[in-house]
C-alpha cells in the first residue's frame, strides 16, 4: 500500500466519522420529535387525522426546501466552502427551535409555528450535510462510506427511545435539549476538523467554473436539473429516480401499516405489534456495511437488485408464515436486503450527476423520490389491503418492491449498453 493510498484513506475514513456524526446528531431530533411531539399535540386535538397531517408537514416542506438547498449550496463559493456556511447557521437555529418545543407546547398557535420553523430550518440543511460525503469521499468508496452514515442514523431510533423511556415522563422540557445539545456539538467538531472548501468536489466545480463562464459562474438550478434529468434519451437517473420512488413506498407501507398488521392478521396487543419491526432494525444494522462491501465489489445496481428481490422474498415469507415469529423473521431478512437499496441507490445517484457542481442538488431530488414514495406507498399499499384483506399486506409490498427491482434492472441494462465508464 503505498503512502498516498493510505492517506486518501485515513482522509475518507475521517469525514465518514464526522458527516456521521452530524447524520446522527440531526437525524436524533428528528426521532425524538416523531415520537414526542403528537402527544403534545393531542393535549389540544383530539383529530388522529388532523395530528397526522401536521406530523407530516415536515415530509411536505422536504419536498419543495431540500432540492432547493442543496442546489442553492451547490452554487455557493465561499473561502469555507459551499456547504459549512449553510450548516454554521442552520444546525443552531434548528437546534434552538427544537429546545422551545415542549416550552410553546400550552399554545397550539406557538407549537405549530414552531413546529413550522423547526422543520423548515432541519429541511433546510439535512442534504447539505448529507452532500459533504460526495464532496469528500472518490465514487468508488461512497458505498461504505454511505453505510456508515445510515448505520449513525439507524442508531438514533435508540436513541429516542431511551429518552422516551428513561426520561421524558419526568424531565419532559430537558429531555428536548438532549438531541439539541448533540446537534451543537457535532457542529462545533464540523467546525472545527471540515473545510469543504478544500474538497475535491469543490475543487472540481471551481476549476469547471473558470473553464465555462468564469470564476463566478453558477451552477444549474433545480428547474434545469430536473429538465436535464427528464430530457436526456438514456433515461438512467429518470428510471432510478423512479425505482427511488417505488422501493420508499414498499419500505414505508412495510413499516407505516404492520402494527394493524399484527393487531388484525397476528391478533397482538397494539404494544407487541409496534415492537415487531425492533429485531428488523437490528438486522439492517448489522447488514449495512458488508452489503456496500459487496457492491463496491461486485457493481451497486447488481446488489441492489439482489437485495430487493431478498426483500421481497422475506415479505413473502412473513405472508406465508403468518405467526409471530414467522413475520419477525420475515422482516429480518426483508430489512436486511433492504440494505442494499437504501445504502447504495443515493450513491448511484451522485455517481451519475454529470458534475460535481450539482452533487447537493441530486442529494435533494432522491429525497424528493423517497419521501414522495413514503407518501404514495402506504396508501396505494392500503388500498390493496381494502380490496383483499390484511393478511395479503406483506404480499402487496413484495409485488410493489419487485417492480422496483425491475426497473433498476433496466438501469443496469442501459448502463450495460452505453459502456458507462463512471463506477456506479
Amino acid at each position: 500500500m503505498t503512502t498516498t493510498s493510505s492517506t486518501q484513506r485515513a482522509s475518507t475514513g475521517r469525514i465518514t466519522v464526522l458527516v456521521a456524526l452530524a447524520v446522527f446528531a440531526q437525524e436524533s431530533t428528528w426521532n425524538l420529535y416523531d415520537s414526542q411531539v403528537p402527544p403534545l399535540l393531542r393535549e389540544h386535538i383530539a383529530s388522529a387525522a388532523l395530528i397526522g397531517l401536521l406530523m407530516g408537514m415536515d415530509n411536505v416542506l422536504g419536498i419543495f426546501v431540500q432540492p432547493w438547498m442543496g442546489n442553492r449550496s451547490d452554487r455557493t463559493r465561499t473561502s469555507w466552502g459551499r456547504r459549512m456556511p449553510y450548516l454554521l447557521v442552520g444546525m443552531p437555529v434548528a437546534a434552538l427551535l427544537f429546545v422551545l418545543i415542549p416550552h410553546v407546547a400550552g399554545s397550539l398557535p406557538l407549537l405549530i409555528l414552531v413546529m413550522f420553523g423547526y422543520a423548515l430550518v432541519a429541511n433546510s440543511f439535512k442534504p447539505i450535510a448529507e452532500s459533504l460525503l460526495p464532496d469528500f469521499v472518490p465514487p468508488e468508496r461512497r458505498s461504505r462510506a454511505n453505510a456508515v452514515v445510515k448505520i449513525a442514523a439507524s442508531l438514533t431510533v435508540m436513541v429516542a427511545a431511551l429518552i422516551s423511556i428513561f426520561l421524558i415522563d419526568t424531565y419532559p422540557k430537558l429531555s428536548f435539549g438532549i438531541p439539541a445539545v448533540l446537534m451543537v456539538v457535532s457542529l462545533v467538531v464540523l467546525a472545527v476538523n471540515v473545510r469543504d472548501s478544500r474538497s475535491p468536489a469543490y475543487r472540481s466545480a471551481v476549476e469547471e467554473d473558470r473553464e465555462q463562464r468564469g470564476a463566478a459562474a453558477p451552477a444549474a438550478r433545480v428547474r434545469d436539473t430536473v429538465l436535464d434529468i427528464v430530457r436526456d434519451r438514456d433515461r438512467s437517473r429518470l428510471l432510478l429516480m423512479v425505482s427511488i420512488l417505488l422501493f420508499g413506498g414498499a419500505w414505508a407501507a412495510s413499516r407505516a401499516l404492520i402494527t394493524p398488521y399484527g393487531m388484525e392478521v397476528l391478533h397482538m396487543s397494539r404494544g407487541e405489534a409496534g415492537g415487531v419491526t425492533l429485531p428488523s432494525g437490528v438486522a439492517f444494522i448489522v447488514a449495512a456495511y458488508p452489503v456496500a462491501r459487496l457492491a463496491e465489489r461486485f457493481g451497486r445496481l447488481r446488489v441492489m437488485a439482489v437485495g430487493m428481490t431478498v426483500f421481497a422474498a422475506g415479505m413473502v415469507l412473513a405472508t406465508v408464515v403468518a405467526t409471530p415469529a414467522g413475520v419477525v423473521t420475515g422482516l429480518c431478512v426483508a430489512s436486511a436486503g433492504a440494505s442494499s437499496f437504501l445504502v447504495n441507490a443515493v450513491v448511484v445517484l451522485w455517481n451519475l450527476a454529470p458534475s460535481d457542481r450539482v452533487v447537493g442538488t441530486y442529494t435533494g431530488l432522491y429525497t424528493v423520490g423517497w419521501v414522495s414514495g413514503g407518501f404514495l406507498g402506504p396508501a396505494v399499499v392500503g388500498g390493496l389491503v381494502d380490496l383483499t384483506g390484511w393478511p395479503m399486506l406483506l404480499l402487496h409490498v413484495a409485488i410493489l418492491a419487485l417492480l422496483a427491482v425491475l426497473v433498476v434492472a433496466r438501469v443496469g441494462a442501459l448502463q450495460r449498453r452505453s459502456g458507462a465508464s463512471r463506477p456506479l
